[in-house]
């Protein structure tokens, strides 16, 4: 295998790996939803958007004819549906539930239907759909950080996730490289964000674990 090949083959690999990684934090969620028979202190939203974003990055990769986005993404949204799911079972308020479910899948139905019917140049419909892919994710990557606002207000990362963290920077970090083999600003652009947030977390993380080991010994003097 020539160089550029097997460079090729490990990210992909990387990407399948850490991004699978990232889509399986969840579990914790649901283990939790499980065991109390509850959605207390579980968010939705993330896990709707992910479908949604995953959903639109299978459509890509389909077009595109790219395997590593095919699976990975296809994986990841029959986590991310099992994920709703679980939730949906265990809520009590399903009405507010579907409501916010069947809008995003609306969305998406009305996006699948002008990409696929309206735009028939394989090449531009190719181009709309990254951008709206890369929107998205950016969105996504960019929606927390109110939750760092808090975070850096209450001088705690208690509603922070380390791993999610540790897994969202090696995914971005991949895919940025991927996009990069690829020559495609579509999966590069997107990932950028990615990348910035989760080192702004490990900086909060560092920032704040020093302050409690300071008032720790400042209560033990």
């Amino acid at each position: 295998m020539e160089a550029g090949g097997l460079a090729d083959s490990l990210l992909s690999g990387a990407c399948v790996l850490f991004t699978l990684g990232m889509f399986s934090t969840g579990l914790s969620d649901l283990k939790h939803m499980r065991m109390t028979r509850s959605v207390d202190s579980v968010q939705f939203l993330p896990f709707l958007t992910t479908d949604v974003n995953n959903l639109s990055w299978l459509s890509y990769g389909a077009l595109k004819g790219n395997g590593t986005l095919i699976v990975v993404n296809a994986v990841g949204a029959v986590l991310q549906t099992l994920y709703i799911l679980v939730y949906l079972h265990y809520c009590h308020r399903k009405r507010a539930v579907l409501l916010q479910t069947a809008t995003l899948l609306g969305v998406l139905v009305l996006g699948f239907g002008y990409f696929w019917l309206l735009v028939p140049d394989l090449e531009t419909r190719l181009q709309q759909l990254g951008l709206f892919c890369s929107v998205f994710t950016i969105s996504m990557y960019l929606s927390p950080l109110a939750d760092l606002a808090k975070v850096i207000q209450s001088k705690s990362t208690q509603r922070l996730s380390f791993s999610l963290t540790i897994a969202t920077l090696l995914s971005s970090a991949s895919w940025t490289l991927y996009g990069f083999r690829l020559n495609d600003p579509y999966i590069v652009v997107p990932n950028l964000p990615g990348i910035l947030t989760s080192f702004i977390r490990l900086w909060l993380f560092w920032k704040y674990s020093q302050e409690q080991d300071r008032n720790c010994q400042f209560l033990q003097a």
